[in-house]
């Protein structure tokens, strides 16, 4: 598991890089993720802020803005969900691929070593060197069939 406050310290690096203002309310939306157990929308991650930062007074267009943010520095990533939006994720996690409930929107988070040898076996026949990757499977859950 990575230790939330080397996160925080990657943000802080890259804000000053950047020449932007540190603001603390970036940290708060980046702390949120970084705890977070599920995947969560901005109301979602706005909602929390307000249970456990009540003082912090985060309106819901800042922490878009800092969702935004965030995922552009690519410390956090996100899953689109159409018509009803994004949900989010800390970057902190250790390698992983989703399946997705086109129906209640469910996200179960999974590892398959063989599918990741696959896509390097792939990659070397092709000359090809990835970089990054995102295996997002949609479908129905065991709920919604």
């Amino acid at each position: 598991m990575i230790n939330s406050e080397d996160v925080i310290d990657e943000l802080k690096k890259i804000v000053k890089q950047k020449g932007l203002k540190y603001t603390e309310q970036r940290e708060i939306v980046l702390s949120i993720l970084i705890h977070a157990t599920d995947h969560l929308s901005a109301e979602e991650v706005y909602n929390k802020i307000k249970t456990q930062y009540p003082e912090s007074n985060i309106g819901i267009a800042t922490v878009y803005r800092a969702l935004s943010f965030l995922e552009e520095i690519d410390l956090i990533t996100s899953i689109t969900f159409g018509t009803d939006g994004k949900k989010y994720e800390s970057n902190s996690k250790s390698h992983h691929d989703h399946l997705i409930c086109t129906k209640c929107g469910k996200i179960v988070e999974f590892v398959d070593a063989e599918i990741e040898k696959r896509q390097d076996r792939i990659a070397e026949e092709n000359h090809f060197v990835i970089t990054s990757h995102s295996m997002q499977l949609y479908g129905t859950c065991a709920d919604c069939q």
